[in-house]
């Protein structure tokens, strides 16, 4: 399974995480990988087929495996939710080894597998949660005799021995999965299924993850089964299948090719000239109409003092791409924000009036700007970005951490190399600090290319129906350098 399959941010809050909505009776939540995610996975569909009576809580996270998700925290928020059911599904990342041995930090032997689900389940037990395990989703792998031949068959048989040995309710998902999709054919099945480049940069179904529609299938399938090996929680399914939400009837529109409006809004790191929105619109596929409405010197107050924001919204666009913060570290009244105060204030009026439109907001955080100190990036828009990531973890929406993106690339660089994607004498850099020859904010053509892939490459992990409308590209041939993962 790729970990690339992201999630939104979720805030936390230790001291609140046991604390329920007013009217449910009773909490339910899902532990595992990206198969049970709402933006790759069934969560969005089992927790719609659940009444309002659940508090349905998906913790599930993208590449987490049953070592990982201890590993990184993941377990111990999950407890502290105190829910009275866990669904517990997880295969996908422990099962990627050679020959059963483990030869990734997220993967596990058959024998971690299961004693690390075991140790699950008496954890869960003794917090007062009863655990249901459920077998893998069955990735796509249908061959030329019209059958699915799992690669989870292993994973799925030594979860049953364990639920078997601890008395543990078991969904049998794989078995399940695997049946519907016989029965429905390959091309039904892709109808299910999100997508993905290949190595020629082609877009190709993925074999593993789900679209809307394939989310409120398996979560339909998840559901009815829990109520089944939990009757106790028959009660609190749906009689009848949940129908698609406006959102997933939209989605499922995008993904299959429907026209799209995207519209970016920010300061001139994201404009026209000297901004990363000309390199992403660039990207997009003929079907996307891509507007960059951002504008030079403009700050998250100014752009909607000056009535930008107001005519950006007039443009009914499907999805709005929205970054400040280079020029709310102005100092003067008509722009300033307060990375901790207004500044967050602000972006949560551009999401609700995005969402107020019917369309779906992105806040990315501020672009690097490209001056070194003792060979690192001075990170001077760290208290923005944050303040963004916080606005998207507190507002349940996608950030493109452009900031922690293009830093991380950057700090692979020397300064001379940072410099290749400097613009030369940008209106902006000649009214703010008179040093137009090294303009280390603004980007040249090569930098545009290379930051708006970045934007996009980012944004489909977690919105994935906009996968099809980013253009591939071949294995090797991205603008975007790529560097060890153990560098700095």
């Amino acid at each position: 399974m790729a970990a690339a399959q992201g999630d939104p941010p979720r805030a936390f809050d230790a001291a609140n995480a046991a604390a329920r909505p007013a009217g449910t009776k009773v909490r339910v939540e899902l532990i595992g990988d990206s198969t049970q995610t709402d933006n790759a996975g069934y969560g969005r569909g089992f927790c719609a087929n659940l009444s309002s009576a659940v508090d349905c809580v998906n913790m599930a996270k993208g590449g987490a495996s049953t070592k990982t998700f201890r590993a990184q925290g993941l377990w111990e928020r999950a407890l502290a939710t105190k829910p009275d059911y866990m669904v517990i599904q997880f295969g996908h990342n422990d099962a990627e080894g050679v020959d059963g041995v483990a030869v990734m930090e997220r993967q596990t032997t058959l024998a971690e597998y299961r004693s690390n689900l075991q140790r699950y389940i008496v954890e869960a037990r003794a917090a007062g949660i009863k655990p249901v395990l459920c077998t893998p989703l069955t990735r796509q792998y249908f061959k030329g005799d019209g059958k699915i031949h799992s690669d989870l068959t292993a994973n799925t048989e030594a979860m049953k021995k364990v639920a078997a040995e601890m008395k543990v309710p078991l969904i049998d998902l794989q078995a399940e999965s695997i049946a519907y999709l016989e029965r429905v054919g390959e091309a039904e099945g892709n109808k299910l299924a999100i997508t993905k480049k290949d190595n020629d940069g082609k877009t190709i179904f993925d074999k593993t993850h789900l679209d809307w529609a394939g989310s409120f299938v398996f979560g339909r399938m998840v559901a009815v089964d829990l109520g089944k090996v939990q009757p106790e929680l028959k009660q609190y399914v749906r009689a009848d299948a949940a129908a698609l939400p406006p959102a997933g009837v939209k989605a499922m529109k995008v993904i299959e090719g429907g026209p799209v409006k995207i519209v970016l809004v920010g300061d001139s790191t994201v404009a026209t000239e000297g901004g990363w929105g000309p390199g992403f619109c660039k990207v997009m596929t003929p079907n996307v109409t891509c507007v960059d409405l951002a504008l030079n010197g403009r700050s998250s107050k100014s752009f909607i003092d000056e009535g930008a924001w107001a005519k950006a919204l007039a443009e009914k666009g499907d999805y709005y791409f929205i970054q400040f913060g280079h020029n709310d570290q102005k100092t003067d009244a008509a722009r300033h924000t307060d990375a901790d105060g207004s500044f967050q204030t602000y972006l949560k009026r551009y999401v609700a009036d995005v969402r107020a439109i019917g369309a779906v907001p992105v806040l990315v955080s501020s672009l690097s700007r490209r001056t070194f100190r003792d060979g690192k990036v001075v990170e001077d828009l760290k208290a923005y970005a944050d303040a963004t990531k916080r606005v998207g973890a507190e507002e349940d929406l996608t950030v493109v951490d452009l900031n922690g993106l293009s830093t991380a690339l950057l700090n692979h660089m020397t300064q001379a190399q940072a410099d290749e994607f400097d613009a030369v004498g940008h209106a902006d850099a000649k009214a703010e600090n008179q040093k137009p020859a090294l303009d280390r904010t603004h980007l040249n053509a090569h930098g545009q290319e290379v930051f708006g892939r970045m934007v996009a490459d980012a944004v489909v992990r977690t919105l994935v129906e906009l996968g099809p409308d980013v253009k591939g590209e071949a294995a090797g041939k991205s603008v975007v350098p790529s560097f060890p993962a153990t560098g700095h």
